[in-house]
């Protein structure tokens, strides 16, 4: 037996429960009504078996489902089933998005602490009168560090990631920090730190009352302009420099680089760039605090190498948190897609984390259980992260959630 229903005007419709009833919304957000000149629900029995379907005059859109069920059954008038595919994978990317970003604000505790032993390490060393101690910490890794953290909490203040936030301007504080040890103890020269006092404390200062959005845009799209100019100069002069006297001592590097910056942030503001070399600019910010804080790990593992009877001067907490703190960040980074919040993250793991301590660890400085230890906490943490991450996403394999990551969805 057969009936039609034809129904004219506005339609209430319910958000995708799970039952076999058709729902046409394919987004999981509520949908109150739909306006359609004409539907026709047809709804036949026969041989016990139910179908139901729903046809949009003038669009491709269908919905079928196909249950065998008794005609005499009330499950006839409340169907019962499991829930559609898309729904729990709704779930599972609403849990996942949660579950990453409380894990970006659990690095607060390891960022927080990070610095710590190398602090008190530091301190130690200086009311002991071993200075030379110090020269195992670089100041230029911590220079880079340091700007790095401050352009990339700019980067996620933009971005209106609150935790990452958090994290980089703690590491802005804590890296300052140990810098101001190194002045103490004369391992670093004193003009480079005062004017890195200086452009810390404006740093904190704009990227508070941005926060806050109580700065003007115009002051804002200044800062961004003095740090593109300023990372970019100063990470090709910090490159060019840690490997001296390897290579000639020279600021040649630094000017370049800043000559270079200055005309691309000229030319841009005065609307003298393509559209490409417009948005290759704009990604010129964000990278450059990357890198920059990419370079810190170089600096100190090259600083290994050069002077490895300085090595008990670096702490294996400080080098384990990093690892950490950095670690925890890679979920939340890989799950929004952020190709350069991944690169940071992951370079922070595996080179400045986990690299140091493979120095430490041939140097015998620190136990084969606690280096073996770190390591499989380590590479169990990257496994779980990707397989997560593509359950979360319904993709097929976690090598996908990496090809996406790269090369887009």
């Amino acid at each position: 037996m057969g009936r039609v229903l034809m129904v004219l005007g506005k339609i209430p419709l319910r958000t995708c429960r799970p039952s076999n009833r058709c729902s046409f919304s394919s987004d999981p957000q509520s949908l109150e009504s739909i306006s359609c000149p004409r539907i026709h629900l047809r709804r036949v029995v026969k041989n016990k078996l139910l179908f139901k379907e729903v046809v949009f005059p003038g669009q491709s859109f269908s919905c079928y489902r196909l249950r065998q069920v008794s005609s005499f059954s009330s499950e006839d008038a409340h169907p019962i089933s499991e829930e559609p595919v898309k729904w729990r994978r709704s779930k599972d990317f609403e849990q996942w998005d949660s579950m990453t970003a409380k894990l970006a604000g659990a690095a607060n505790l390891p960022f927080l602490l990070l610095q710590l032993p190398q602090i008190v390490l530091n301190t130690r060393n200086l009311l002991e009168g071993n200075t030379s101690a110090l020269l195992a910490v670089p100041w230029l890794g911590m220079l880079t560090g340091l700007l790095g953290n401050l352009c990339l909490a700019s980067y996620f203040i933009k971005k209106r990631e609150t935790e990452a936030t958090v994290v980089q301007t703690l590491g802005v504080i804590s890296t300052y920090v140990v810098m101001l040890q190194l002045a103490m103890g004369k391992a670093m020269p004193l003009p480079q730190f005062i004017v890195t006092s200086v452009v810390v404390a404006s740093g904190l200062i704009i990227n508070f009352t941005q926060y806050f959005n109580l700065l003007h845009p115009s002051i804002w799209s200044f800062w961004e302009d003095f740090m593109t100019i300023a990372g970019v100069s100063t990470l090709l002069q910090v490159m060019w420099s840690t490997f001296i006297p390897y290579v000639p001592n020279t600021i040649l590097p630094g000017i370049s680089a800043f000559a270079t910056a200055v005309t691309a942030v000229l030319m841009g503001r005065m609307g003298k760039l393509p559209e490409k070399g417009v948005k290759f600019l704009g990604l010129v910010f964000g990278w450059t605090a990357t890198l920059l804080f990419m370079w810190m790990g170089v600096a100190q593992m090259w600083t290994n190498l050069l002077n490895p009877e300085n090595i008990k001067g670096l702490s294996a907490v400080t080098m384990l948190l990093a690892m950490i703190g950095n670690g925890l960040m890679i979920p939340r980074a890989l799950f929004i897609r952020d190709l350069m919040w991944f690169t940071g993250s992951a370079w922070g793991s595996i080179f400045y984390g986990w690299g140091n301590l493979i120095c430490l660890y041939c140097l015998n400085s620190i136990s084969r259980e606690f280096f073996f230890a770190s390591t499989f906490g380590f590479l169990v943490w990257i496994g779980v992260t990707f397989w997560r991450d593509a359950q979360a996403h319904g993709l097929s394999s976690p090598l996908t959630s990496l090809k996406e990551l790269v090369f887009g969805p």
